[in-house]
């Protein structure tokens, strides 16, 4: 047992007495890293998870892709009904298959759209923790965790990760592959926060070539689940070796190396197995959307309502997010006035995510997800320059904390607005009808203004579902039932216009109604029927196409019996 030291006091009066001697103040130990990154990650999945189902009515791809990840799971490339997928690249689609066998099969699409829902929660959570991690190893673990609350946090990245897209699990491939990177180019002596100007290179590190390998791995994994990841992988990485800036010449051009022989597996297994000419159609469609060759869909297609108003629009619940985005320039310029190589590099990843989305602003095919690609790199350029008042200087200091507070509320106070009303019309409806509607009825939809709306791909399992809107196609199809989502037409995104939807529900009342936030008000009705009498029964009605559960018909009420007989 250790005895503590004691010294002799006099008082001038008493005799000497011995007091223990004061022990020497221990430096407090600094929270780890991990921590922060764990914290950072239940934040963000409990904040997404909750209420995911009935916060946010179904996107139309959603359902798609969740088709998608069932066909992979079965083995093969992914394919719809109507044929091999090729849009994407699948590796979304195989992570989706691999959840499906680990958490088991769902009875309907919509039920596993929710859980691939959960799915991207968890995605979510891992991209907050490499934030953490990312924005830690450059400059402070204080800086990292407030890029990783400020993640959690933010409205816009919540509806982002609440929906089942690509564009989640990109990010988490993307940043995973800069976190290695940053690895191989962290300045010298002085650190991340060393002065300004420091060129020095410290070395690589242990097996630097594995772990630019690494790095290319997991930047082909990233492209492999979104081509447009190449935008914020490869060009970087092209710009890296052109102007001498972040790692090495030598490891930065094996990181872009193993990085595009990823997809060129990929593309070597379609040509082996014979889909070559349907990928290469699939591909160059997609590169003409991109470009904005072709607008089927987005911001800039004709008739849909412009960016400027949505922006607007959308200015309460997105404020923060849209704070954070206007400093972009800031950070970017912040970036490039240091010399360290680990800043370089982020600088050019800023800088490719700015580019890829301004061409999209301006001349591409521009949708809402495509922000996620610009809002994270922002992120992280923010969190590793913007100036953080110092302890001497307390004043600035509270400001400071005030100010991340205030940054902080908005989309609180949005998160609880949104998580507060219902929006999940489809889920209700479909609900509705497999207990009013004999399963193989023929229904009307006017959604979907190129291809199949998301009415079509909720409920063909179920029901014959097609564009009939003359009572010569109706009559022909058996169909007795119109379904509306309000908004969809109401916007330009539907297959028939305004017009022509306003005339098929003249005088008609809907049997069901939903208004939520999404779709406006989601309607069915009951169509009037274009034969009469016995008629009706001669009318051919296939069911081949139908799996649904098959359902006995609603018992007529009092007034369509007195109608009937009239």
């Amino acid at each position: 047992m250790t005895v503590p030291r004691t010294v002799p006091v006099s008082t001038g009066t008493e005799p000497m007495t011995a007091v223990p001697a004061p022990r020497p103040r221990g430096r407090r130990r600094p929270v780890p890293t991990f921590v922060y990154a764990a914290g950072a990650a239940l934040l963000t999945v409990a904040l997404r998870l909750f209420q995911s189902s009935r916060a946010g009515d179904l996107f139309i791809d959603e359902p798609i892709y969740r088709r998608l990840g069932d066909s992979a799971a079965a083995g093969g490339f992914p394919r719809t009904d109507e044929g091999l997928f090729f849009l994407h690249p699948p590796g979304y689609f195989y992570v989706e298959a691999g959840w499906t066998k680990l958490v088991g099969e769902h009875s309907d699409v919509i039920a596993g759209v929710y859980s691939s829902r959960v799915l991207n929660a968890l995605l979510a959570g891992v991209t907050a923790a490499l934030l953490v991690f990312l924005v830690a190893r450059v400059r402070s673990r204080g800086a990292g965790a407030v890029a990783g609350l400020v993640f959690a946090l933010d409205e816009y990245c919540i509806r982002q990760n609440n929906r089942v897209l690509l564009e989640t699990g990109t990010m988490v491939w993307v940043l995973a592959g800069y976190l290695v990177l940053v690895g191989l180019t962290r300045p010298g002596p002085s650190g991340p926060s060393g002065p300004a100007g420091s060129t020095a290179r410290s070395r690589p590190g242990s097996r630097p070539r594995a772990r630019a390998l690494l790095a290319g791995l997991f930047f082909g994994l990233a492209i492999l689940t979104k081509d447009h990841a190449v935008l914020i992988t490869v060009l970087p990485l092209l710009a890296a070796l052109l102007l001498g800036w972040g790692p090495p010449r030598r490891l930065v051009a094996l990181t872009a190396a193993t990085t595009l022989a990823s997809y060129c597996v990929y593309v070597a297994l379609i040509a082996l197995n014979g889909h070559f000419g349907a990928f290469w159609e699939a591909k160059t469609a997609g590169v003409r959307r991109l470009l904005g060759v072709v607008q089927e869909t987005g911001f800039n297609s004709e008739g849909t309502p412009s960016l400027t108003g949505r922006l607007v629009a959308e200015l309460p619940g997105y404020t923060s997010t849209y704070l954070l985005l206007a400093l972009t320039p800031v950070a970017l310029f912040l970036l490039l006035r240091r010399k360290e190589p680990v800043y370089r590099l982020l600088a050019l990843f800023q800088a490719s995510a700015i580019v890829t989305l301004g061409y999209a602003v301006g001349l591409g095919t521009l949708e809402e997800q495509a922000l996620y690609l610009l809002f994270v790199p922002n992120l992280v350029a923010l969190a590793v320059t913007v100036p953080v008042p110092s302890r001497t200087r307390p004043v600035l200091r509270v400001l400071g904390c005030g100010l991340l507070v205030a940054l902080l509320a908005a989309p609180a106070t949005s998160y609880a607005h949104a998580r507060g009303t219902p929006d999940d019309g489809f889920e209700r409806l479909r609900t509705y009808l497999l207990t009013h509607v004999p399963a193989g009825s023929g229904i009307v939809t006017v959604d979907g203004a190129r291809s199949r709306g998301v009415t079509d791909w909720v409920l063909r399992d179920t029901y014959r579902l097609g564009p009939w809107v003359t009572p010569e196609e109706q009559a022909a199809n058996g169909a007795g039932y119109l379904i509306v989502p309000w908004r969809v037409i109401e916007q330009g995104y539907g297959r028939s216009s305004l017009a022509e939807v306003r005339r098929l529900t003249d005088g008609l009342r809907p049997e069901f109604a939903f208004d939520g936030p999404m779709y406006g008000t989601l309607a069915l009705y009951r169509l009037p029927s274009p034969l009469s009498g016995p008629n009706l029964t001669r009318l051919a009605v296939p069911d081949s196409a139908v799996t649904g559960p098959l359902l006995p018909a609603p018992e007529p009420s009092a007034a369509e019996v007195g109608d009937a007989a009239r």
